[in-house]
């Protein structure tokens, strides 16, 4: 399976939007999806540019897969896959 997280359909992923939430409000979202375990995959959408550093930590250290795209200087998305 070489398809990227990325290229999965929306209904496989849920989306936690933390569009204008400055930080630690996305990682916060991102634990609290994790946390209620209605899905695997999880799509979290951050204007915050910390954001980068803190998801990318969390997911490096509960062994969670994680694709990340900077869209713009001010919307990151991040696939997160437990």
């Amino acid at each position: 399976m070489n398809e990227t997280l990325m290229s999965q359909n929306p209904e496989q992923y849920c989306l936690i939007d933390a569009m204008g939430k400055p930080c630690p409000m996305p990682l916060l979202m991102l634990k609290r999806a994790l946390k209620a375990g209605n899905q695997k995959t999880f799509l979290l959408k951050s204007s915050d540019p910390h954001s980068q550093t803190d998801v990318s930590r969390y997911c490096q250290i509960h062994q969670l897969k994680l694709e990340s795209r900077k869209i713009s200087d001010s919307e990151f998305h991040y696939l997160i896959e437990s």
